[in-house]
């Protein structure tokens, strides 16, 4: 048997599927849709249809082997939906994800692909690793016909799920971290010029509800910075931020000195701009950042990529880096 369209007499019609949209009309008031396509009739939209004169209507019987849009776009979001998601009721065949909280979005983006590979499947996201609010939609899934074979959406379901892996689409929480921030710089030590660092490095720390547990002058003196960025990981730092004397200048010594205390560099360079002199490194398990001079001036450059991931939980890797290139121009 295949899914046919009939006529029924809207007593009969409980339960049924409408096969078109049925437009209401309140004079100088609203004209629209009072049920769209796909709608299930329910016994309480009896009196509401014969309102509009729709005694009779045109219905779909869905065949054993078919779904409704509705509850195919349900069960994509279903098997997609990790952590910190909610899921909204299907709406016009589609349900949207949710963020329940803030956080790091996890997006794995080859299943993605896989979902989306299947003929008339829909699943949209936001990219991964990027910061997002609770209450912010990440996600869409639906399908385009209003009817939608079981076979697909099983095709579906097994490129979503993959034994042992994470969820398709999750988010990470925000730890409240303690962040230690070392000021370089012989002009901000000696009092010439004011310190520009604290207050951004501050404000975008705190955002993502972590806090500075001290902030710290070291001039430009290799071991001052050494020694402060110890002491930081000895009090309990989550992470270290060392800020300024990133660049090649023979005056520059945070590279060097974070290399010195025998800290695992990730990298130093990364090929994004703004941001191209960042430092990751890792002391003693702990991340610390060197931070180039753009991060007072320019409302966006690597750091910002890289801070939530970091207070996410995230370990970054050279490859983390690497992969900025490729969209990774901001600006020249």
């Amino acid at each position: 048997m295949k899914s046919k369209l009939r006529e029924v007499h809207v007593s009969e019609a409980v339960g049924l599927v409408l096969a078109h949209d049925l437009t209401q009309v309140l004079p100088g008031k609203y004209k629209g849709p009072l049920f769209r396509k796909g709608h299930v009739v329910r016994e309480e939209d009896r009196e509401a249809l014969l309102s509009i004169g729709k005694e009779h209507l045109y219905v779909l019987e869905i065949a054993e082997g078919d779904c409704h849009e509705d509850e195919a776009a349900l069960r994509i979001a279903e098997v997609v939906c990790g952590s910190g998601l909610n899921m909204t009721e299907p709406r016009e065949g589609k349900v949207n994800l949710v963020a329940d909280r803030d956080g790091l979005l996890q997006v794995d983006a080859d299943r993605v692909l896989a979902v989306n590979r299947v003929e008339q499947a829909v699943l949209s996201t936001l990219e991964t690793d990027i910061p997002v609010r609770k209450g912010q939609t990440v996600a869409a899934t639906r399908v385009i016909p209003l009817l939608y074979p079981e076979e697909s959406l099983m095709k579906v379901e097994a490129a979503a799920r993959v034994d042992g892996q994470s969820p398709v689409i999750q988010i990470l929480p925000f730890r409240r971290c303690k962040v230690g921030v070392v000021i370089t710089g012989s002009e901000v030590y000696h009092g010439r010029i004011e310190d520009r660092f604290g207050p951004v490095v501050q404000e975008k720390v705190e955002h993502y509800g972590s806090t500075i547990m001290g902030q710290t002058l070291a001039s430009d003196q290799k071991e001052r910075i050494m020694g402060q960025v110890r002491d930081f990981v000895e009090q309990g730092a989550d992470l270290v931020l060392v800020t300024g004397g990133m660049s090649v200048d023979p005056d520059d010594r945070t590279p060097g000195a974070i290399a010195a205390l025998g800290a695992d560099v990730v990298s130093y360079g990364t090929p994004m701009l703004p941001g191209s002199m960042l430092m990751v490194a890792y002391y003693n398990q702990t991340p610390v950042l060197g931070l180039p001079g753009c991060v007072i001036h320019d409302e966006y450059t690597s750091f910002d990529v890289f801070l939530p991931r970091i207070l996410a939980g995230q370990r970054i890797t050279r490859e983390d880096i690497v992969r900025l290139g490729y969209g990774g121009l901001h600006s020249c």
